[in-house]
Order: C-alpha cells, then structure tokens, then sequence
C-alpha cells in the first residue's frame, strides 16, 4: 500500500499520543516493576503499551515503503515526518 507523507506524520503523532499515554501512567502510577498495580492497572498499562508497540511498528513499516518508493533514505525520511509533526524528539520508539 503505498503512503504519502502526510500519512506518516499522522502515523507517527499517533505513535507519539500512545506514548505519551504510557508514560502518563508510569508517571502516575510509578514503574510497573517497583509498584503495585491493580490488575485493572496493569491491563489498562499493557493495553496501552502494545498499541503504542504497534503504531510505532506500522509507523516505521510505512516509513520505510514510503522511502523505498520515493528513493529516500529511510532515516532522512523518519526524521522529516518527526519534524513535521512537531516532534523534536525523533521517529518513534517501539
């Protein structure tokens, strides 16, 4: 399937929300691993966790078709959807 650029920037400010989402939790809620959690808690973390697992993965397949068809370098590419969507941090991390 290909993608266009606006695409990718709209992949990738949903990785970024669902990774805001996870880290609001550990936030507030401390570390998975130094806390304890309720089992609602912790599947509502693990949700959250995998979606942002999966947006940043289809985010970065996305991005690297885009390239591929486009001749770009992959990583240029990451780096101009991270900087048209307001991300100064970089491409997604998953």
């Amino acid at each position: 399937m290909a993608h266009t650029f606006e695409e990718l920037v709209e992949k990738h400010r949903a990785a970024q929300a669902a990774r805001a989402r996870v880290q609001e939790m550990r936030d507030s809620l401390g570390a998975p691993a130094h806390e304890s959690w309720t089992e609602t808690e912790t599947d509502i973390y693990e949700t959250a966790w995998r979606a942002w697992r999966d947006l940043a993965r289809d985010m970065q397949a996305a991005a690297d078709e885009y390239a591929k068809d486009e001749g770009l370098d992959r990583a240029e590419v990451e780096a101009d959807v991270a900087r048209a969507a307001g991300d100064l941090s970089g491409p997604p991390e998953g």
